[in-house]
């Protein structure tokens, strides 16, 4: 996605797991608290290595092969890190009357614990490269890098990490969403809807949970967390709703050297997987996103254009974002 509800200031080689991990934050020695637990290396070539794996298999656009031969590998990987993998399949309405065979893919660890962290992003790419600045591209897939296998990316890397030190106290449970960005193209007409016709996996999900009654501490979706250039302000709907969970990730990269990519400033207001997870399934989640103050994009030039491609991914926003979420959930599992 994403639409901006408003904006503005209001308050193989790839698929082998890369084992030598380089620092690529750029920002020198980590400033922890002496009462914090130091979270274990998140290696941004492994982040890199699994996005580029799902671009191997070209733009995942619902209903395609590639879209179904990409879901089985992120099954895989999952499964191959010790997770508990279900698929929550549905056939949801596109904005054109489109059925689409939608695929949430959702993977948990420590699934006995009460005690529950959700993470998330979407999977699927844009049909349309509707914002592209060539009108000849607009109705070609996206390949869809950053927007949205850089999410993927992180999550996989996320649950590696945590197989191979393990949690003592909560579980996390990783949603990858379907059906995120088949969202009306901007050469139809807006109906005025607030973008219901985008996030449909997660709002089937937030109606439909995988478990009844599905709780969790707090949400943290991430949406383009790999693209060059980006850094992460404040989005609006989740000060909205999960005030305190802001504080706790843009503490946790300020401490670690990230406060550079996760300015203290307010971004957009946006209409993406986290407002259903708020509004309709009742847990505070936030929205990591890039926000672009210039170009023709606030969320950067690569958006819905057929330039997102592995060539606009930066291993060292990877990192930021990668190693700011461990830090948090290591923290949050020392609290108990």
């Amino acid at each position: 996605m994403k639409k901006i509800l408003f904006c503005g200031i209001v308050l193989a080689g790839v698929t082998s797991l890369m084992t030598a991990c380089r620092d690529t934050s750029g920002q020198g020695k980590k400033e922890v608290r002496k009462t914090e637990t130091v979270a274990p290396d998140f290696c941004a070539d492994s982040a890199f290595a699994y996005t580029a794996a799902q671009c191997e298999f070209g733009p995942r656009v619902p209903n395609t092969p590639a879209h179904e031969s990409c879901g089985d590998y992120i099954v895989g990987k999952f499964r191959s890190f010790g997770a508990s993998v279900m698929e929550q399949r549905a056939s949801l309405r596109a904005y054109d009357g489109t059925i689409l065979r939608a695929r949430n893919i959702i993977a948990s660890l420590y699934p006995e614990r009460e005690q529950r962290l959700l993470l998330c992003g979407h999977w699927d790419s844009r049909p349309f490269a509707d914002n592209d600045p060539d009108s000849a591209n607009w109705r070609k897939p996206v390949l869809a890098a950053n927007d949205a296998a850089s999410d993927v990316a992180v999550m996989l890397e996320l649950a590696r990490v945590i197989c191979g030190q393990a949690l003592q106290n909560i579980g996390v449970d990783f949603i990858c969403f379907d059906a995120e960005d088949y969202g009306r193209p901007s050469w139809e007409e807006d109906p005025g809807d607030n973008g219901m016709d985008w996030c449909l996996g997660s709002q089937y999900w937030a109606a439909n949970p995988h478990v009844d009654g599905y709780k969790a501490r707090f949400g943290i979706l991430m949406d383009m967390v790999g693209g060059e250039g980006s850094t992460f302000s404040q989005e609006l709907v989740s000060l909205q709703y999960a005030s305190d969970v802001v504080e706790k990730v843009w503490s946790a990269a300020g401490r670690l050297g990230y406060g550079a990519y996760f300015p203290r400033q307010q971004g957009g207001f946006l209409m993406d997987d986290h407002v259903a997870v708020n509004r309709t399934a009742g847990i505070p989640c936030i929205d990591i996103v890039p926000y672009f103050t210039d170009g023709p994009s606030s969320f950067g030039p690569t958006w819905h254009t057929v330039d997102d491609t592995m060539e606009h991914i930066d291993v060292q926003v990877l990192k930021a974002v990668g190693q700011t979420v461990l830090q948090v959930i290591y923290n949050e599992d020392n609290n108990g």
